[in-house]
């Protein structure tokens, strides 16, 4: 009887488990259908200013735009780690935490400085001694636009200063529910590719060419940070739905194997209760 009640606690709690479980798949599923369509509506907006600034990069001298010239000696990296605030989420974490932890050795601990955003890769970097110059606290719980220009603001300001001369960002970038790939994007200094498609060239510019990249050119930077958020929140929406399909899967296995033998083990205890009575009955009959 104890093996009976040992089992039967074990399906209680796994079945507790269960609906957990269910439960949040539930919550990732529908944010992540809000979250993938704001991301699929960032795109082209951050592809048409990449595109717009090609264009009239031909004419225009990159050595007067700060953020696009490349220092003469690289000695700090900066590195921007877009993790979540919560686990549960499959592998999404700690691909990222590998990543990064590559990236890094690859410059050297000591010339690294980390931008963190996500409690679970600050929580990583800051207890084993990595230089974290910046951590974004409770980004997710209200993640919004104006976020996106903070985080974008003091990234510039380290660059800038000199205080960073190469900036990437590492991330989860999302390619469909079921699938997500961690990207290494250089985002400082930015660099564009001339267009070399013919253009038309009678256009006369109000203002001229150079004031025009000039304005763009920050609020190219600031929707690319956003689009990284975007891009990250919704494949952590996508990972933990996931996962947490799994883990109920597993469960009702679990539980099914459960079941079985808890089956098993009350019709032993059946079987070995009639032998008991059947015996006794023939002792008393001798």
């Amino acid at each position: 009887m104890a093996n009976l009640k040992n089992i039967r606690s074990q399906i209680k709690s796994v079945t507790s488990i269960q609906k957990v479980t269910k439960a949040m798949k539930m919550v990732a599923a529908a944010k992540l259908r809000k979250s993938q369509e704001n991301m699929e509506k960032g795109r082209p907006y951050s592809n048409r200013i990449k595109d717009l600034i090609s264009n009239l990069m031909n004419d225009v001298d990159s050595s007067l735009l700060p953020l696009l010239n490349k220092p003469t000696k690289t000695t700090k990296y900066g590195f921007v780690i877009i993790t979540a605030d919560r686990g549960l989420a499959g592998s999404f974490n700690s691909n990222v935490i590998k990543n990064t932890e590559h990236a890094i050795n690859l410059v050297g601990k000591e010339n690294a400085i980390l931008f963190c955003i996500g409690k679970k890769g600050f929580e990583y970097f800051s207890k084993r001694n990595f230089n974290v110059e910046k951590y974004y606290e409770d980004l997710w719980l209200d993640l919004n636009y104006g976020q996106a220009i903070k985080v974008g603001q003091d990234i510039i300001s380290h660059f800038l200063n000199s205080k960073v001369d190469n900036v990437k960002v590492i991330y989860n970038y999302f390619k469909n529910a079921g699938s997500q790939e961690v990207l290494t994007n250089q985002i400082l200094p930015i660099e564009f590719e001339e267009n070399e498609e013919k253009t038309i060239t009678d256009i006369i510019y109000e203002p001229s060419k150079i004031d025009i990249i000039k304005s763009l050119v920050p609020k190219y930077f600031n929707t690319e940070i956003w689009q990284f958020l975007l891009e990250s929140f919704a494949s952590e929406q996508a990972a933990r739905m996931l996962a947490m399909e799994n883990a109920t899967e597993n469960a009702k296995e679990m539980i099914s194997e459960l079941n079985l033998e808890f089956n098993k083990a009350r019709q032993t205890a059946i079987t070995t209760e009639m032998l008991e009575i059947v015996g006794g009955a023939e002792a008393l009959s001798n």
